[in-house]
């Protein structure tokens, strides 16, 4: 019997010895347990005593203040507000435009700079379209158009007990791509006429190929007569143009027309001469202000007689 009682024994030390572990790793465990909630009632109460929180973002206006028919230049004003104690940089901005899910342009802006505590901050991100780019990427967008876009951005911040957080954003418009205005010279008026001195008036018909108004306010101009310049000046006219529309306005030209050599004779004689016209228009669109380039090439012109010479009409340059 004694030889059968061993087993019993050795048992009961086994099974002691496992409840004894067991009651270990309880003990363990629940100490664990118990570190990880003292550690996060501390870093609660701090976070309530400090007053730390998540920053927020929000884009407050798009701008543009350069657009021409090269490029448009795009500046994107996001707000963002620090409810902390402590300043937060500002480690990353990636910021993408597109236009119905198609990439315009992305790009990266690293060490933005940092938000001051308690403090908010208007942070610019300066953007640049270039529409050759686009064009040759994506036949469909023409000359003239306006397109919508949806800009994206993520600013990526670091604050105390959050750590690295990402602020997505979004906005979204529309932008034009810009196309240069027809110009055509359809008369030219002489109110005087001699050797010495000659005062001209200049009917042009300007075509708008855009989708979108131009407001002529200004412009700049230089007249060739048979590669000969008889001139030019810079003046203020206001105009309305509608989209895709016609607008005619009339600018004054003076000029000395024995400068002129041959030209001059052929115009006399009826036999025409050619002559272009090079210059700029101010003009203001719901974009904003744009300086486009205006041209007309490979025209002639010759004068014809007044009544009093004979003629059947005022002393005007008949243009083609």
């Amino acid at each position: 019997m004694a030889s059968s009682d061993k087993p019993e024994v050795v048992e009961r030390d086994v099974k002691d010895k496992e409840h004894k572990e067991d009651d270990k790793e309880d003990g363990k465990g629940g100490f664990i347990e118990k570190v990880k909630d003292f550690i996060h009632d501390i870093g609660e109460k701090i976070e309530e005593a400090i007053g730390f929180g998540k920053p927020t973002a929000d884009v407050t206006g798009i701008h543009i203040p350069s657009i021409n028919l090269e490029k448009a230049e795009i500046v994107v004003d996001v707000l963002i507000k620090n409810p902390n104690p402590v300043p937060i940089p500002l480690i990353d901005i990636n910021y993408l435009i597109e236009s119905d899910g198609r990439k315009l342009v992305s790009g990266l802006i690293p060490d933005a700079g940092t938000i001051h505590a308690h403090g908010e901050e208007t942070v610019k991100i300066p953007v640049t379209l270039i529409y050759d780019d686009i064009k040759n990427t994506y036949d469909d967008i023409k000359p003239g158009s306006i397109i919508p876009y949806r800009i994206k951005v993520d600013l990526i911040v670091d604050v105390p007990v959050f750590g690295r957080l990402t602020l997505p954003l979004e906005k979204t418009g529309e932008i034009p791509v810009p196309y240069k205005p027809d110009i055509d010279v359809e008369k030219i008026h002489f109110e005087r006429f001699s050797l010495e001195e000659s005062v001209a008036v200049l009917h042009l018909k300007l075509e708008n190929k855009n989708d979108f108004d131009l407001g002529l306010n200004g412009l700049d101009y230089e007249v060739w007569l048979s590669e000969v310049s008889i001139g030019g000046a810079e003046l203020e006219k206001s105009t309305k143009i509608d989209k895709n529309g016609i607008s005619r306005i009339e600018i004054p030209i003076t000029f000395r027309p024995k400068d002129f050599g041959s030209a001059l004779w052929d115009m006399i004689r009826g036999k025409g001469t050619g002559y272009s016209m090079k210059g700029n228009i101010n003009v203001d669109t719901p974009f904003g202000a744009m300086k486009l380039p205006i041209s007309k090439e490979g025209g002639t012109t010759r004068l014809k007689k007044n009544k009093e010479d004979g003629g059947d009409d005022d002393d005007d340059d008949e243009v083609h």
